[in-house]
């Protein structure tokens, strides 16, 4: 293009701007797009590669562009060799691109071999070579994209520059400067001020109609030992979605009894929604009010359930203790968000912990006024973003003892959860992250949680007081997803993988942090015992910890073909 041309088309000048490459960008861009086919957590499908890999293509390409400018400035400015012919340097930028594309189609091969592994490992069939080949059109189509939005935003900095150049005289550096931190000022602004709470604002108005909902089959219970009943203080239509679902469903005193052969009580659950009062002192009023009203307080056994996002809680625990100790169980929980818990943990972490402790410190208070002898035994249950909220009420490990915890289980716990990463930081030397060991066992405990039996041997006798119990995938991006993995490798990385997670993973600073916080949008749809779904084995988990007097691995299995016939009774969590 000749300069008269350039002079009289400025739009041809722009949009040049926008669809030329750098050739170090694109080396680099080749190289995190081939680093994100490597194997991650979870299995992954051609699209969802696709997405990944444009991305991380994008983030190499910006990072080659970075080095290259650096180089050119203070490295090879005043080489005499620099730059070299205008021959050389088109061999140059050729064989570089044609290598980067030879290399990427070539990586999708072998991407296709990995990704099978990573699937017969979790049990489900793999994706088809051939197939797989979409991820580069995809890829390309991502990546393209996040370039031509970063280079628009340059060309707005440029465009700031010059005016800035031309209006005050700055000098040529300072006005980028200048540029550049009112648009990256304005981008956060507008990321954390507008799009955040924007979308939080969304999204509480697309799932609050669905809170209001009830799934079809649900009804309000007639007995007095639920929350929603006739009786109940907390109305049946202020529990919410995921509330009316616990209440209304899980056995019943009569089908306890014939499960067990001996007379059963009618289990005791309650449960508060967002709707049921206004503040959350008055939420946690109702509750206790709930408490007495039911007669929790003179069952056997008390449970505290923290709840995820929705306020939804694992029907699988809770129907597995009830059949457990045949109905002689009184399971509360409370709802404190709309949101899923993906959404939740994204955007508020800290109202989980606040709202989970509240909930805890209410009951333990309340419990701890009952004369020693007419105490029930107090459970707490916690998963995923359940485990974090019930975590939040406890400074420290002693804390769950001196509380008069007999019991704990926690499941899936986020990277984040204070007690959990304390106590993993913390373990005992030679014992690996995956499976760590605290104080040899004494209080607290690990399992990788991948069959009943792995589940029976960590929690083997001797273990005696409180018991504490996480139970966590190696193949679970919850709970190993940290912002640590940008540029430090984890210990979890550098041991032998754990009982699912394959061999072939490694870790890459920037691609393996964007792998495995993809992998936590597809944690859940895997099959249970791997990624975050821990299906049944949460009735092993209760074994450990909570066994009735004389349990037996035989009482085990009965209860778990129990569960399998009314499984998917209660409903999925949104």
């Amino acid at each position: 293009m000749s300069e008269h041309t350039r002079q009289r088309h400025p739009i041809h000048v722009w949009a040049w701007r926008l669809v030329r490459l750098d050739f170090v960008g694109v080396a680099f861009a080749a190289l995190f797009f081939c680093l994100s086919l490597t194997p991650s957590l979870l299995p992954r499908d051609w699209l969802f590669a696709g997405l990944i890999g444009g991305l991380n293509a994008a983030i190499g390409y910006g990072i080659g562009v970075f080095i290259a400018k650096m180089l050119r400035r203070f490295m090879l400015r005043r080489r005499a060799w620099w730059p070299p012919s205008k021959r050389v340097l088109v061999v140059l930028k050729t064989a570089t691109v044609a290598l980067s594309i030879a290399a990427s189609v070539l990586m999708v091969i072998p991407a296709a071999a990995w990704q099978r592994q990573v699937s017969a490992v979790m049990g489900i069939e793999g994706p088809a070579t051939l197939g797989y080949l979409r991820t580069l059109i995809v890829a390309l189509l991502v990546g393209g994209l996040c370039v031509a939005v970063a280079r628009v935003l340059l060309e707005v900095i440029k465009t700031m520059a010059r005016f800035f150049i031309r209006r005050w005289r700055l000098h040529d550096e300072v006005a980028l400067f200048i540029g550049t931190a009112i648009v990256v000022v304005l981008a956060i602004t507008l990321i954390n001020g507008v799009l955040v709470r924007g979308f939080l604002a969304g999204a509480n108005r697309v799932f609050q109609p669905q809170n209001t909902t009830t799934r079809e089959g649900v009804i309000q219970p007639a007995e007095p030992e639920r929350s929603g009943s006739p009786e109940s203080f907390a109305a049946w239509e202020t529990l919410g979605y995921q509330g009316r679902n616990f209440v209304a469903t899980g056995p019943r005193a009569d089908e306890l009894s014939e499960l067990n052969g001996a007379p059963a009580k009618e289990p005791i659950r309650v449960y508060v929604g967002l709707q049921t009062a206004e503040t959350d002192e008055q939420r946690m009023a109702v509750l206790l009010s709930e408490l007495e009203r039911t007669g929790a307080f003179e069952r056997e056994l008390l449970v505290i359930i923290p709840t995820t996002g929705t306020g939804w809680v694992n029907p699988v625990a809770a129907r597995a203790l009830e059949m457990m100790y045949n109905g002689d169980t009184a399971l509360v929980g409370s709802q404190y968000s709309f949101l899923p818990s993906w959404i939740s943990f994204l955007g508020d972490q800290q109202k989980s912990m606040v709202s989970g402790r509240m909930m805890i410190d209410a009951i333990q208070q309340r419990w701890e006024e009952l004369p020693q002898e007419r105490r029930p035994k107090l459970v707490l249950y916690g998963e995923s973003l359940g485990s974090m909220a019930g975590q939040g009420a406890f400074e420290w490990l002693p804390d769950i003892s001196r509380m008069g915890f007999s019991s704990v289980l926690w499941v899936g716990p986020p990277n984040a959860s204070p007690l959990w990463k304390a106590i993993t930081d913390r373990r005992d030397p030679g014992t690996a992250q995956v499976e760590p060991r605290y104080d040899n066992g004494r209080t607290v405990r690990f399992s990788q949680a991948t069959d009943p039996a792995e589940i029976e041997r960590d929690t083997a006798p001797p273990w005696e007081g409180t018991r504490v119990l996480f139970l966590q995938h190696p193949s679970d991006p919850i709970v190993w997803w940290s912002p640590d993995l940008l540029f430090s490798r984890p210990d979890w990385l550098r041991e032998p993988p754990g009982r699912d997670r394959t061999a072939s993973m490694r870790w890459y600073p920037i691609v393996t942090f964007g792998q495995v916080a993809a992998d936590m949008t597809n944690a859940s749809s895997v099959p249970g015992g791997h990624g975050h779904n821990y299906g049944d084995l949460v009735l092993d988990g209760w074994a450990a910890v909570a066994p009735p007097d004389g349990w037996t691995r035989e009482d085990t299995e009965r209860i778990r073909t129990a569960l399998t016939k009314t499984e998917g009774e209660d409903g999925p969590e949104y």
